[in-house]
């Protein structure tokens, strides 16, 4: 049986990602650890690359779309394409619309002594 994919808890502060397999694992703050898949739904970006926002949502690090790690749904569509980065509305409606029917896929994400370890 494979050993399941973690990450050491001390490198997961409040409002951090870090890459722990296929997930993307990250901590919205007071130890409330979440798992996702790593690849962006707009153009595939590293999401553990990426950040947690005040509102505990995980930011692409590319071009910011904004994904609910309880649900994998984007909630916020990306601001910009390939190189661009700035307004683009209706684009960014229908890839947040995209990215509210392919989600990301959801694990979860527990402490088990020094490691925040993922299941699915």
């Amino acid at each position: 049986m494979p050993e399941p994919d973690s990450v050491p808890a001390a490198d997961l502060p409040p409002r951090t990602v870090r890459r722990a397999g296929g997930w993307a694992v990250g901590n919205r703050g007071d130890d409330e650890y979440f798992a996702v898949s790593r690849r962006c739904r707009h153009q595939l970006a590293d999401l553990a690359e990426g950040s947690v926002d005040a509102d505990g949502c995980l930011v692409c690090p590319w071009h910011q779309s904004r994904y609910d790690v309880r649900t994998g749904e984007m909630v916020d569509g990306p601001r910009g394409f390939l190189g661009y980065h700035g307004p683009a509305p209706g684009y960014s409606g229908l890839v947040r619309l995209v990215g509210s029917i392919a989600r990301l896929r959801v694990g979860q994400a527990v402490r088990r002594g020094d490691d925040v370890v993922v299941t699915d």
